[in-house]
């Protein structure tokens, strides 16, 4: 049976968080940023010291530890961490967590979980496929590497860096490769989802698009 959400995955680089937030926001649902799940998993095995490598050790965190998500924040044992995953240390150690079988099937089932109860938009790889297949309304948001690419430069110019585009380049064509052929939870479109790209596209014209399609398909709104 359908149910009211919005999935929007798509590659790394793509706009796929501010795209999410903005829709919900326009929507009048929650946003669920379930990069953050496992954000949180691996912040909270640095916290503990806990050996990273070690899937059991990562499964017993994310089972005993305390999730929430509200308004679009991220809240682990009853603290907002939603600036604190986002620490480059916890970038750099985020891929043990997520590539983890047994800490992503936890993830996934809260993730269903918070679906089930009200309607929200959430983003990632697999949340068309894996997480909520019967989801109503679904997008694959895809922008071609050099486009991703040229925003990644931009970022990085901001905070004073001088980064050169190839190696961004590189870099994110890795990152795709990674991505796709990963074992659990592995970048794909989803069949039914609509594909918006976002070359040269602001993202207020993305949300707009987004947003005509999502309140057509939306129980909801009908």
């Amino acid at each position: 049976m359908p149910i009211d959400v919005v999935t929007i995955d798509g590659p790394a680089g793509a706009g796929k968080s501010s795209v999410a937030r903005a829709l919900a926001q326009r929507l009048g649902l929650e946003f669920l940023n379930t990069g953050a799940t496992y954000r949180a998993v691996a912040l909270k095995a640095l916290r503990d010291k806990r050996d990273l490598e070690d899937e059991d050790a990562l499964v017993e965190i994310a089972r005993k530890m305390k999730l929430e998500s509200i308004e679009g924040r991220t809240y682990l044992d009853g603290e907002d961490v939603t600036d604190a995953v986002r620490d480059p240390i916890v970038s750099r150690s985020v891929r043990y967590p997520a590539n983890a079988p047994g800490v992503r099937a936890l993830m996934v089932q809260w993730q269903r979980a918070v679906g089930l109860v009200k309607p929200i938009v959430t983003e990632g790889r697999d949340q068309g496929t894996a997480v909520f297949p019967d989801a109503r309304c679904k997008f694959y948001l895809d922008a071609s590497p050099e486009e991703r690419a040229k925003r990644r430069v931009h970022e990085l110019q901001l905070r004073g860096e001088s980064p050169n585009f190839n190696d961004v380049l590189a870099q994110i064509n890795e990152r795709d490769k990674l991505d796709s052929e990963r074992a659990v939870g592995p970048l794909c479109q989803p069949a039914d989802a609509v594909r918006v790209n976002s070359d040269g596209k602001s993202i207020d014209d993305v949300v707009n698009e987004m947003e005509k399609i999502a309140r057509q398909k939306l129980a909801i709104f009908s």
